[in-house]
């Protein structure tokens, strides 16, 4: 996958049921960073001259993981999905990552049902976000914060 790629691919994300696209991680700029930072473990299929799937995969040097996997809904079934999750298993084993995760919506069926049945396992963790944002992060810490001392 290239930065090229993005108007392709986020017009196949759009088409997807039960994916969740954010306006703070998924814009341009946002991939575009995300690619450059990971230039060889972003994979996309192509059939009949279009984009058909597509999976943005990154690590931090400890951990893989793999957001936005998606394969068009009429190619499905083929192997395409597999296929591009083996490629970036294999790009992140040669950068010496030894794990991997992602996140499913427990309301996206399809994709709970294509992950359990290629072998991974659900995990009982807790996720949680925080945006990082001036009023989140000033709420975070305090207003008066910068008046205590540490």
């Amino acid at each position: 996958m290239t930065t090229a790629d993005y108007d392709d691919v986020r017009a196949l994300w759009m088409t997807i049921s039960g994916f969740g696209i954010r306006a703070l991680d998924d814009s341009r700029e946002d991939v575009e960073r995300f690619i450059r930072r990971n230039p060889t473990t972003s994979v996309v299929a192509e059939m009949d001259g279009k984009i058909v799937g597509s999976i943005l995969c990154g690590s931090d040097g400890r951990q893989g993981s793999l957001y936005h996997v998606c394969v068009a809904k009429a190619y499905r079934r083929h192997g395409i999905g597999t296929q591009m999750v083996a490629y970036c298993m294999r790009e992140l084993k040669k950068m010496g990552i030894n794990k991997v995760s992602l996140i499913a919506f427990s309301s996206n069926e399809g994709g709970n049902a294509f992950w359990q049945q290629i072998g991974w396992k659900k995990a009982d963790v807790n996720y949680y976000e925080f945006v990082l944002n001036e009023k989140n992060i000033t709420q975070f810490i305090g207003e008066d914060a910068d008046n205590e001392d540490d």
